[in-house]
C-alpha cells in the first residue's frame, strides 16, 4: 500500500523512499533508474517481466515527462501483462485501488 506521494518521495507502508521505485507485492526496491533517464526501455523492466505480474502500472512522474515508447508497451502486453501508464499521482491511486490478489507491480518515477 502506498501511504503517500509527493514530488520526489513516496511512502510505501509508511517507509519513505526518495528515489524511483519498483513496488512488488512482497517488497519495494528503490534506486530504480532507466538507461535513458526519461525513456523506459525493455531492459529497464526486465526484472518485472521475469516476475510476470498480472498488472504493471508505470508512473511517468508528476508532470508525465518519462516516456514509454510504443515498442516497449507492446512488448509488455505481448508478455501477457496488463499495462497502465499514467502520471505518478494517478498511478499511485490506481495501484492502491488494484483488487487484492491482482499481482500488481508499480514502477514509479517520482519527480518530473
Amino acid at each position: 500500500m502506498i501511504t503517500s506521494y509527493g514530488f520526489g518521495m513516496v511512502a510505501v507502508d509508511r517507509k519513505v523512499y526518495t528515489s524511483d521505485v519498483i513496488i512488488y507485492p512482497e517488497e519495494t526496491k528503490d534506486g530504480w533508474w532507466r538507461k535513458k533517464g526519461h525513456e523506459l526501455s525493455k531492459d529497464d523492466i526486465q526484472e518485472i517481466l521475469e516476475y510476470r505480474p498480472r498488472l504493471l502500472i508505470v508512473g511517468t512522474g508528476k508532470f508525465g515527462l518519462m516516456k514509454v515508447p510504443e515498442e516497449v508497451a507492446s512488448a509488455i502486453r505481448a508478455s501477457g501483462i496488463e499495462l497502465v501508464v499514467a502520471r505518478t499521482p494517478r498511478a499511485v491511486r490506481l495501484f492502491n485501488e488494484a483488487p487484492p490478489g491482482t499481482r500488481a507491480v508499480a514502477a514509479l518515477h517520482l519527480t518530473c
